[in-house]
């Protein structure tokens, strides 16, 4: 029989030596471990000391190590929203343990991330990325010489449904209605005002119309190919390690080769910070990137620093006789770079380095469809994102393992391994027991024979003789 489970009585006080003791998970130990190898908590305070007061007045405010430890709960649990996040921080006793909070004490809930979040400004957020890219220059995960670029298409937290003009304020179906009554369309019939729409020549512009809860969304394709208020994150990795260098999350309606050579610069700036040389070194060797960039001017101004430029040319048989001379070489390297066997090379290192990130962050981190609004919020989150995912990188070079569900499918595959081995053993130890009792059964039937013959010569000289009972003795 079993006893039905029933919430216990409640008790005024209980000793702290009886309450549940907290397992600490060990993927967030080797996290809390490599954090602490480079002094993550002492130079994250620092950064974000001059936005707290320091008077002494008031409640203390939530430490900020706990913040970026919750966000980085959030991209490893592939949690989208702040509220999940604090949820899963609340409820999870191995969590509680890496956040340093025990089982008596609230953990910071969702409004205290988004105070949080306004108060630290976006350069906190930037300075942040820095030291965790610091971490990965001292373990050799930085080299800073061949360089990818390419974006990518967030969902906006932002409906279609509510778009408005931005001349007369209107929402859409008002909007559709007035033309509908201006064509002689009964506005008050919606079939037929849904079939004047439908047929009437229109587009959807981002000139024209706005959300007016997100005026930073834009109307664009989404990764599935329909139309959506999108965001596009871009951001420019390291070919030879996977390291991101640069992180940004851009208006929806921007061309991919907008302000190209500026994206690349910056994250120079950023590599030449991180290996603590001058900010107008140049380091870089070669930008690698897909059609989508292809822009001549801004292949000459990277091409004008000494850059190599691994771009294919979307334009198929282009008359290069059309454009001047100066831009006709720069097309022309642009060809030779990405036609090259060395820039195969690069092109498959940057399908390789960077779908992989942003399946990482965008797809198993939780950023695919973003809970925040506004485009500074989004940048905030992303930079972290990227600096997270830089952290998961160090702790594979250092343990082996980047994500929790990378530990659990390495410890799966061991102890599958480890039975594989017993089962290769027992049948090993059961095919040899076979061949024992094979090779038993042929001797057996050899050792009786000869056993019957030693007794048969031993007892031969003392056989009677049938016919002739009477013998000599020999004497």
């Amino acid at each position: 029989m079993f006893k039905p489970q029933s919430q216990p009585e409640s008790e005024l006080f209980i000793a702290s030596a009886q309450l549940v003791r907290p397992a600490a998970s060990p993927f967030y130990a080797k996290l809390d471990q490599t954090l602490a190898s480079f002094g993550f908590a002492d130079k994250a305070r620092e950064l974000c000391a001059p936005v707290y007061s320091k008077s002494g007045r008031g409640r203390p405010g939530v430490d900020p190590v706990v913040y970026f430890k919750m966000l980085m709960v959030g991209f490893f649990e592939d949690i989208a929203s702040e509220r999940g996040i604090a949820e899963r921080c609340n409820d999870s006793i191995s969590v509680r343990a890496f956040l340093g909070y025990s089982l008596t004490q609230v953990t910071p809930d969702h409004s205290t991330l988004s105070v949080i979040r306004s108060r630290l400004g976006e350069e906190i957020y930037q300075q942040i990325f820095q030291v965790i890219l610091g971490a990965l220059q001292e373990h050799g995960l930085l080299k800073g010489k061949h360089v990818g670029i390419d974006a990518s298409v967030i969902e906006a937290n932002a409906s279609l449904k509510n778009l408005v003009n931005r001349n007369t304020e209107e929402a859409y179906w008002e909007y559709v209605r007035r033309l509908a009554a201006e064509a002689g369309i009964d506005p008050k019939d919606p079939a037929a005002v849904r079939r004047f729409d439908r047929k009437r020549p229109k587009k959807m512009s981002n000139e024209e119309w706005v959300n007016p809860h997100d005026p930073d969304a834009k109307i664009g394709p989404t990764k599935t190919g329909a139309t959506d208020m999108i965001y596009k994150p871009e951001h420019t990795v390291d070919l030879d390690t996977g390291a991101i260098v640069q992180a940004e999350v851009r208006l929806g309606h921007e061309a991919d080769q907008k302000d190209l050579g500026a994206h690349v610069l910056q994250a120079q700036v950023n590599i030449n910070q991180a290996q603590g040389q001058a900010e107008d070194d140049l380091t870089i060797k070669s930008v690698t990137a897909d059609k989508g960039y292809h822009a001549v001017p801004e292949l000459e101004v990277l091409q004008d620093e000494g850059i190599r430029t691994v771009i294919s040319d979307p334009v198929q048989n282009r008359k290069l006789e059309k454009l001047t001379s100066p831009e006709a070489a720069v097309v022309r390297s642009a060809q030779r770079s990405a036609g090259s066997e060395s820039g195969k090379e690069l092109l498959r290192r940057r399908g390789m380095h960077l779908e992989r990130s942003f399946a990482h962050i965008l797809d198993a981190g939780g950023a695919r469809r973003t809970t925040l609004r506004g485009l500074v919020n989004l940048n905030k989150r992303f930079k972290v994102s990227a600096a997270i995912y830089n952290l998961s990188q160090l702790m594979r070079q250092l343990f082996g393992i980047g994500t929790p569900k990378q530990f659990v499918a390495g410890a799966k595959a061991f102890f599958g391994l480890i039975c594989h081995w017993i089962g290769m053993f027992v049948q090993e130890c059961l095919s040899i027991s076979a061949q024992l009792r094979r090779a038993w059964g042929s001797w057996q039937l050899i050792l009786e024979c000869w056993v019957k013959n030693r007794v048969r010569e031993f007892l031969n000289p003392f056989r009677p003789d049938a016919e002739n009972p009477l013998f000599s003795t020999g004497c």
